[in-house]
């Protein structure tokens, strides 16, 4: 007993140790008022710090929206009404539409289920849409042909131009549908049978142009990287979503898993393909002609989750620049239209969002110098500014999927501290290829509509079908290795300069840029190990960054 105590204050007395305890850390570093009053602004300081703060109090500005959002969620909260306030005294015809692009491993999954879904035959009618340029025609033409002698109400459509991708698609498919109502599904869903009947009636109300249900993953558990998805996904469909429906602002189809009423396409003047989200895009101009649109976020769709890296960042890059191609051609209509103020500003905020992302490059860039300029300048300063920035900014993306989690998972939610660190780093990862795809859009660069590879995994263990549309990045893993570079040089600094705070905030910078960077160049490289397959032969051609 008395050898603890001993230790004890042994340890306490190293602690409080005048000259080389913690201590003294504390009082050496941010209380000392030796040079208080050397320190003086230069032109330099001010070139390297203005730009800096600029861009954090534009990334704050964002940050306090998510406040935002998550406040409005609950407060509106006894707005949504999950039941359809009427009901179809006769069920009405509606169209099916599964555009496809080179999906052969999962078109038969993707058909099964929507064969499956309770909804009267002679009401029902649905189209493949094809514009595969592989055996993909083959496998999807010999599926319709098997499940049409069987009775289904199905036909297998092909395009050989693919003039507007899948907005081109969808518009050819429209042109010849039976249907008063039509439903969309990507080939990576697998709506569950009785989406149908769950979706319909909320079209009894005149004003309903389309409806929306909430994605969920198949294999959500698969991987770290699905895990993190999932959340980010997870955030979009509870608190974005749940929080404009609530207050009555403006959202948008999410390109699958949701209904339209063909009268609201046609008042929005249709499918266009002018920007990378045409679901994003004929959302708005619906809803700018008086088209009032629904959520369901107890109804769930079940999709599949990219499992690569490079899969998930085109993806991700695809949206980043179709919102700012949205941002550019809507907003001014929503300007000029007759919508409250609160709907133009969330439309802003919603559109705009991934101008965060040029930003933050510019603040990484800027980081390194604003810290070397701040040095001298005292504790109190850098605390008074930086903290109210970086709870703005930052904290508000922990509490933003905290509660959507919460939400959806009210049991298990608390595990999901575990992942915000990894999610938080993997978004820090983004900024290179989503800067690259904002700029395209801002500068007005035009590129195609690229798929996001599905390959039919499900559970861990499970080994990928689809190794043939693997892609691969060629510069952008170079440069995001390089940040990370730039970043441990950082944490070296503050360390050579006894600033250990700033440390823990660093360090999700190198994690995210090299885990985005070596998962890109490491992708399908363990596959290959195992199998002696070549991943080269599946992925002749590098694919654009940025798009």
């Amino acid at each position: 007993m008395r050898a603890g105590v001993l230790r004890l204050q042994g340890a306490l007395g190293m602690f409080f140790a005048p000259q080389n305890g913690w201590r003294h850390y504390l009082k050496s570093q941010y209380a000392d008022q030796t040079f208080k009053g050397l320190y003086h602004w230069n032109a330099f300081d001010a070139l390297m710090l203005i730009p800096y703060f600029a861009v954090m109090i534009v990334l704050a500005l964002y940050g306090m929206h998510r406040y935002t959002l998550c406040y409005q969620y609950f407060k509106y909260k006894k707005n949504y009404n999950p039941n359809p306030p009427g009901h179809f005294d006769e069920l009405p015809m509606v169209t099916v539409q599964l555009p496809i692009f080179n999906e052969q491993f999962v078109i038969d999954r993707l058909i099964e289920a929507v064969c499956a879904m309770e909804y009267p035959r002679e009401k029902l009618e649905i189209q493949v849409l094809d514009d595969s340029t592989d055996e993909t025609q083959q496998v999807a033409q010999g599926i319709v042909e098997r499940y049409k002698a069987l009775g289904y109400p199905i036909e297998y459509i092909h395009r050989t131009n693919r003039y507007g991708f899948k907005a081109g698609a969808l518009d050819a498919g429209l042109k010849i549908a039976k249907g008063e109502f039509v439903a969309i599904f990507d080939a990576d869903f697998m709506p569950p049978p009785e989406w149908l009947m769950k979706v319909i009636h909320h079209f009894a109300e005149p004003g309903i142009g389309m409806v929306q249900t909430r994605w969920g993953h198949l294999n959500r558990n698969y991987s770290m990287l699905t895990q993190i998805e999932a959340i980010l996904l997870d955030g979009h469909f509870v608190m974005e979503h749940g929080a404009r429906v609530r207050k009555g602002e403006f959202f948008n189809f999410n390109g699958t898993a949701g209904m339209w009423r063909c009268k609201a396409i046609e008042d929005g003047d249709g499918w266009q393909h002018d920007t990378l989200t045409e679901d994003t895009d004929l959302s708005y101009r619906s809803q700018i002609a008086g088209w009032k649109f629904k959520y369901l976020p107890d109804v769930e769709c079940p999709s599949e989750l990219p499992i690569e890296m490079t899969a998930f960042k085109t993806q991700q890059a695809r949206w980043a620049k179709g919102l700012i191609q949205t941002s550019i051609k809507i907003l001014p209509k929503i300007f000029k239209s007759n919508v409250p103020r609160s709907t133009k500003i969330e439309s802003v905020y919603h559109l705009t969002a991934n101008l965060s992302y040029p930003l933050m490059v510019i603040m990484s860039a800027l980081l390194i110098p604003a810290m070397i300029c701040r040095f001298y300048q005292g504790w109190f300063q850098m605390l008074l500014i930086d903290f109210p920035l970086f709870t703005a900014s930052s904290f508000s993306i922990a509490v933003f999927y905290l509660m959507s989690e919460r939400e959806l998972f009210p049991n298990t939610w608390k595990k999901t501290f575990y992942y915000l660190p990894f999610l938080m780093a993997l978004g820090i990862g983004l900024t290179i290829t989503n800067t690259v795809a904002v700029m395209e859009a801002l500068f007005g660069i035009k590129s195609a509509f690229v798929r996001t590879p599905k390959y039919r995994v499900a559970k861990k263990g499970e080994k990928s079908q689809a190794a043939k549309y693997r892609k691969r990045l060629k510069l952008a893993p170079w440069i995001e290795l390089l940040m990370g570079c730039y970043f441990a040089g950082a944490i070296w600094y503050t360390f050579t300069n006894k600033n250990y705070f700033t440390a823990p905030f660093l360090i999700l910078f190198v994690i995210g840029y090299w885990y985005t960077g070596l998962m890109s160049l490491l992708q399908g490289r363990f596959e290959q190990w195992r199998s002696g397959v070549n991943p080269e032969e599946s992925s002749p051609k590098p694919f654009p960054v940025g798009v």
